[in-house]
């Protein structure tokens, strides 16, 4: 008893001194208001308190803000501590008596200890707010401390709006695979041998897919290599392995799962600058002895390890040049956008740069992203082999022409550089079956050169035959994208590579921003209700290529409880 009374003197003491400390070195009030009308976007609902910037330094100062259209009272804000060794909050409670419709208020919350991430994970914080006439938002955050003083690590915030799953990544440089929940807590893990796990996808099965890097390729040394695809079962023992990765090809970026079990890989291929040349390449845009256009293959699985290629897709079978009429593949690159300038884009190896690739069941087609051309492409996958590398056949008689492209028209001579609309764009995907914008076309358009990026939805002009719409000459439909999202400044969410988005059952987005490893949900109004910071595996290495989002009911999900790790914040 005697020790219980000395620690409570103990913490006494040491909250006088925290209280006078922080006055002295902070200069500002525990509690003070501010109007803040111009900084936070209103949503649908007339009444909705949040939390907004949580900052560091001498203890924290977190910031309540009322974005509804009603002013609000008795509004309480609860702060918890786990992992709590040796960290002490002498006040859990805050009282907030009243808040206009658009004003903040800002809470001094006095934090004192040691947590510093070495022995122990760091502390976890957590803050609640609510009134009678508001929901509840809540927002975690790991954070360094070391006396009074703090340093966020990783922040993870929520509201009611957003859509409950299980939250899906693979850090670029991690080993390991994470499914998370809303609230930040690991489910499962899945463990590999290579790293640049660029893409995952969570089976039906429990089993998970995954894109690594195998080792060097000497001949193909580009970004978002990889060569190796992986399935693991939930126990992380290698089901099935297949390398695509020689001195002829490489596989890079993106796999996507087909629903007949195949794998489609996007791959590079090496040509040789004759190659190059004898199909119209202006030998000044070639870098080098070598171009790598971009293919696709279907894969189907065999054995344990390996697989037999069913289908395939090349760029080089689609090309037109119009600077040599001595060379193959000499037209009018104007009169056929369905074809592939072989010297539009840039002057290096890796001229086209696919970095993401989709699948639509339903209309048997395949959606590329084209990096270094700022567009979109649309191809036929009911091809047979031969049908893909011509020019008529399949559902489309197109053969394995492009069916339709958007965002550069500039690529095929029908706009100049004011009509572009991405900027390095990643992560193209349709808007699944079932999710407002269904067959809509979602992509995180990166913004290189213009400092920010965005979320684009685009509508295309898709008719009941699966083909699309187009007058000749003239860009492709939309003229201009029917949602787009950006954060307050825009410059908050840029990355300059990588990324993606993903339209959710109830209507919002879910995005991440890869090098930032920021992944973000946000409403139809573009507010964000769900935000996390990943901090895996080190707060300096975080990049995470994508992120998707499966319902709490996903039959590959079910049964993944066997290896529960506490928070995301934890070393592994």
């Amino acid at each position: 008893m005697k020790v219980k009374g000395g620690l409570n003197i103990f913490k006494k003491y040491i909250t006088l001194i925290m209280i006078i400390f922080l006055t002295i070195t902070a200069g500002v009030n525990c509690l003070s208001v501010s109007i803040t009308k111009d900084n936070y976007e209103k949503s649908d609902e007339n009444i909705d308190i949040c939390i907004g910037n949580i900052k560091d330094g001498f203890g924290l100062t977190v910031e309540i803000y009322n974005q509804g259209d009603t002013d609000i009272k008795n509004i309480q804000l609860n702060v918890d501590v786990k992992k709590e060794k040796f960290i002490y909050i002498p006040k859990k409670t805050y009282e907030i008596p009243y808040l206009s419709a658009g004003d903040s208020t800002k809470i001094r919350v006095i934090v004192f200890g040691f947590g510093l991430g070495i022995f122990y994970d760091y502390p976890l914080i957590t803050f609640t707010v609510n009134s009678s006439a508001s929901k509840t938002f809540w927002k975690i955050i790991s954070t360094s401390i070391i006396g009074v003083k703090t340093q966020i690590m990783n922040e993870i915030s929520s509201s009611a709006e957003s859509y409950e799953g299980y939250t899906l990544f693979g850090p670029e440089y991690s080993r390991n695979t994470y499914l998370i929940k809303n609230n930040g807590i690991i489910v499962h893990i899945w463990k590999s041998k290579y790293i640049q796990g660029l893409c995952n996808y969570l089976l039906e099965n429990g089993d998970l897919l995954r894109l690594d890097l195998p080792g060097d390729n000497p001949t193909f040394r580009g970004g978002g290599i990889a060569g190796r695809v992986e399935k693991f079962d939930q126990d992380s023992n290698l089901l099935w392995e297949f390398e695509y990765s020689n001195s002829d090809h490489c596989a890079h970026h993106d796999i996507e799962p087909l629903p007949n079990g195949n794998v489609l890989l996007i791959a590079w291929e090496y040509k040789t600058r004759e190659d190059a040349i004898a199909a119209g390449r202006d030998p000044r845009k070639l870098q080098g002895d070598a171009l790598w256009p971009d293919h696709i293959v279907e894969i189907e699985p065999t054995g344990s390890s390996g697989g037999i290629i069913i289908w395939e897709w090349h760029v080089w079978d689609h090309l037109i040049q119009e600077y040599d009429p001595s060379k193959d593949n000499y037209g009018v690159v104007e009169d056929h956008p369905e074809l592939i300038d072989i010297n539009y884009g840039n002057h290096q190896q890796d001229w086209n740069h696919i970095n993401s690739i989709d699948y639509n069941e339903e209309l048997d087609q395949i959606l590329v992203s084209v990096h270094e051309f700022d567009e979109i492409w649309v191809i036929d996958h009911s091809t047979t082999i031969e049908e893909a590398a011509d020019h008529t056949g399949g559902n489309s008689s197109m053969g394995g022409d492009l069916l339709y492209r958007w965002g550069n028209p500039q690529a095929y001579r029908a706009g100049n550089a004011g009509d572009k609309m991405f900027f390095g764009q990643h992560g193209a995907s349709w808007v699944d079956a079932g999710c407002p914008g269904e067959g809509n076309i979602i992509v995180f358009n990166n913004g290189q050169s213009r400092g920010y990026s965005s979320v684009d939805e685009i509508v295309p002009p898709l008719n009941s035959t699966g083909s699309y719409t187009h007058k000749p000459r003239t860009p492709y439909a939309p003229e201009e994208p029917i949602w787009i999202f950006t954060t307050d400044p825009p410059s908050d969410m840029y990355s300059m590579q990588l990324s993606n988005a993903q339209r959710l059952p109830n209507g919002n987005t879910l995005i991440c921003s890869a090098q930032q490893g920021l992944f973000l949900e946000v409403t139809p109004d573009k507010n964000v209700v769900w935000k996390y910071s990943n901090i895996l595996p080190t707060p300096y290495t975080n990049a995470v290529a994508r992120i998707y989002r499966y319902p709490l009911d996903y039959p590959g999900a079910s049964d993944l409880n066997g290896m529960k790790t506490g928070h995301i914040h934890k070393k592994l």
